[in-house]
């Protein structure tokens, strides 16, 4: 099947483009507002740690929704749930946008967006696991690909326009743009989404979020592949967590290069590798989406750290695999959940690294920061492959995947 008629199947897939669509325009939304207030926030206290924690601060709600949430991915019905969570963000970030608004409102709100937040990955991507099934051809992976590739295309777009908008406008019409687009995805998703029932029978509860994420943590094999989801790459975006106070005025494309190399690198992953390379190349990219970070600490030109930053995030293609793993390990009763666990950790991860940088950025420099973060990344990823390499020999050795 050629890559051409992969995507085609894809689109003519029922639901699969209402879901697409609707999570463009939430990308988009979220790559706008999240610039647009990182800027607000920078130029009204000028701290590295604050402007961070802006931008990225949301993910840290991401371990309570993990804990007390995560039941409803497989417990709501996705329409409702998908078009419910774009709605309140689009509320959300409207009040963000009304001027002389506190700095711990501002905090306040985005944690409880953030909270909001938690439920949608498992929610968005246990539907699309659902709509294209992770052994047909063109199923899960293909579809997270195209999703990945998407997500690179709407973070160009949204951190170029982004930048034009914070010169010609202001940071407030970017918030307010962003709200409109969060509107329309909700309304992409409740009108061109099926009303499905729920994966599985029960509500939303604590007890069983909790019983649910000690059954997936509770084997090796998985455990492992979500510690290498979640650590490494959290680190780096730790690391453009400090666009903005390591290139004030150019931290749109900062930005914009980032998205260009995790789209070539889903490109790359998703479509071009076969099956048997894509397997070997989990700990390589990793280590690619790190190392070069570490030029970023010499200060070079911005066309250097542009292009520098660009070559690491082909590195996020890594993800592919390890979900491809994930979804191998798992029941596909619980992929829902699954998959919002690994995003709730993810993005959880991310909003520390995004306090951690922010925190060494103020006692030392954006730049030095960025350095202790990727050298963290790179020391994660080689005892992550020793481990993993124990449980793959043993895994041969019995015959069986765990």
């Amino acid at each position: 099947m050629t890559t051409t008629t992969g995507y085609r199947r894809l689109f003519r897939t029922p639901e699969f483009t209402p879901l697409f669509l609707g999570s463009a325009a939430q990308t988009a939304a979220s790559t706008l507002s999240g610039l647009a207030l990182a800027t607000l926030v920078y130029r009204a206290t000028g701290s590295p740690l604050l402007s961070a924690i802006s931008m990225f601060g949301p993910s840290l709600a991401q371990v309570l929704g993990a804990t007390v949430l995560l039941s409803g991915s497989d417990r709501l019905p996705p329409r409702a749930a998908l078009a419910g969570i774009a709605l309140a963000f689009a509320a959300g970030t409207a009040v963000l946008a009304l001027p002389g608004l506190p700095i711990g409102a501002v905090f306040a709100l985005i944690l409880v967006l953030g909270l909001v937040a938690s439920l949608g990955g498992g929610v968005r991507w246990g539907l699309l696991n659902e709509i294209l099934g992770k052994d047909a051809k063109g199923g899960y992976l293909l579809g997270r690909s195209v999703f990945n590739m998407m997500v690179g295309v709407m973070q160009i777009t949204g951190y170029a326009t982004g930048g034009a908008l914070l010169i010609l406008l202001s940071a407030r019409t970017a918030l307010l743009l962003s709200a409109l687009l969060y509107l329309t995805a909700a309304l992409v998703l409740r009108l061109g989404l099926t009303d499905r029932r729920p994966r599985s029978a029960g509500r939303l509860s604590v007890s069983a979020t909790w019983r649910t994420n000690a059954l997936l943590w509770s084997a090796r094999p998985r455990r492992l592949t979500y510690l290498g989801l979640w650590i490494p790459n959290g680190l780096v975006v730790g690391c453009e967590s400090l666009f903005v106070a390591y290139a004030p005025g150019a931290a749109g494309t900062l930005f914009a290069c980032g998205a260009l190399g995790m789209l070539a690198g889903d490109l790359t992953v998703g479509r071009l590798l076969p099956p048997s390379l894509r397997a070997r190349l989990t700990t390589p990219l990793l280590l690619l989406l790190a190392m070069p970070y570490l030029a970023l600490a010499m200060r070079p030109p911005l066309p250097v750290a542009a292009f520098c930053i660009a070559v690491a995030s082909v590195g996020f293609g890594a993800s592919l695999v390890q979900q491809e793993r994930l979804m191998s390990l798992t029941p596909d009763e619980l992929s829902g959940h699954a998959l919002g666990l690994h995003s709730a950790g993810m993005l959880t991860m991310q909003g520390v690294s995004a306090t951690l940088a922010g925190s060494v950025a103020q006692v030392t420099s954006p730049a030095a920061a960025m350095a202790v973060m990727a050298t963290a990344s790179i020391a994660v990823t080689v005892a992550l492959a020793v481990r993993n390499r124990g449980v793959r020999n043993a895994e041969s050795e019995v015959g069986v995947v765990a």
